[in-house]
């Protein structure tokens, strides 16, 4: 859990980021000695430990079928990643903005649920957080509950960094001693923002200050509020280890497709040398086709 609203939680510890990884190729990085054609025949261990990004949910099995970091916790790198989970009070909407030195992070990060909360989960992520968290939340209870269940049952928790918003307002954020420096959050009404492998806490100080100020303006909706927290904390320093993919999803009832879902915007750089630029220019676009949603939000 937090330290209470409002304030920082570093994460100290004696874990260092992770090696530089090898030479390029293409997305993902590989020592000299690698190809592409051996990677279908090493082991779990020998891919994760050669590969410079780690895969924070998921783990490659020699079979090429996927098992839940968590049965493999200590084997694979963290996804070095900030993120910022949001919620506007005038029109219900939840969301999360996520950018990482890692490849699709939004399929890993992300997930929402209109009138229930978001939920940002990283580092060596615990994907199981997202709909267990969303299906707690759901039963109403609070973000700082469901943070408190969730990673009390985790035998591997001090690997993992969360952040909840729940549907009135509520937040709470969760960093675990074993996350790789500088890793830390704040909390606050309406938002939390966290990350680790950063440059220092200056990247989610610039996140909270620009998110409140936003709010302030009352300018503009959710989507604009967290992608702009995104790009001022990569201003701030960022991803101690570069720039990959990004991630914005904001939820809304009957906000998706034709009203068949809640997926209001759903967009996602995987693999990018700017992506946090090209996540606004992909929001621009979605501006332009569905004007009408976003100049008549839903209000409370």
């Amino acid at each position: 859990m937090g330290i209470g609203v409002g304030k920082i939680e570093g994460a100290p510890s004696k874990h260092k980021p992770p090696p530089k990884p090898g030479a390029d190729l293409g997305s993902i990085h590989f020592g000299g000695e690698d190809s592409i054609d051996c990677v279908n025949r090493i082991t779990q261990r020998t891919f994760l430990k050669q590969t410079g990004q780690g895969l924070a949910s998921l783990a490659v099995t020699p079979a090429g079928l996927a098992k839940p970091l968590g049965q493999a916790a200590t084997q694979a790198n963290p996804v070095a990643t900030f993120s910022i989970v949001g919620f506007d009070p005038r029109t219900g909407d939840l969301g999360v903005a996520v950018q990482s030195k890692f490849f699709a992070v939004g399929s890993v990060v992300s997930w929402a649920k209109a009138g229930v909360g978001a939920i940002a989960t990283q580092s060596y992520a615990n994907v199981s957080y997202g709909p267990d968290g969303l299906e707690r939340l759901a039963k109403g209870k609070t973000a700082g509950e469901t943070v408190k269940a969730l990673t009390s049952a985790d035998k591997d928790r001090r690997l993992r960094q969360l952040g909840i918003v729940d549907a009135r307002g509520n937040s709470a954020s969760f960093t675990g001693g074993g996350c790789h420096d500088w890793a830390g959050h704040i909390e606050k009404p309406n938002f939390c923002a966290q990350g680790n492998i950063l440059t220092g806490k200056e990247v989610v100080d610039a996140m909270a200050a620009s998110f409140e100020q936003s709010q302030k303006k009352g300018k503009g909706g959710l989507c604009n509020w967290l992608a702009d927290a995104l790009t001022v904390g990569q201003d701030a320093g960022g991803d101690s280890r570069g720039r990959q993919s990004a991630a914005l999803l904001v939820v809304r009832k009957n906000g998706g497709y034709a009203g068949g879902n809640d997926r209001f915007i759903d967009l996602r750089v995987d693999d990018h040398k700017t992506p946090i630029i090209e996540l606004h220019r992909l929001l621009a676009i979605h501006k332009k086709i569905h004007k009408r949603a976003h100049e008549n939000p839903p209000k409370r």
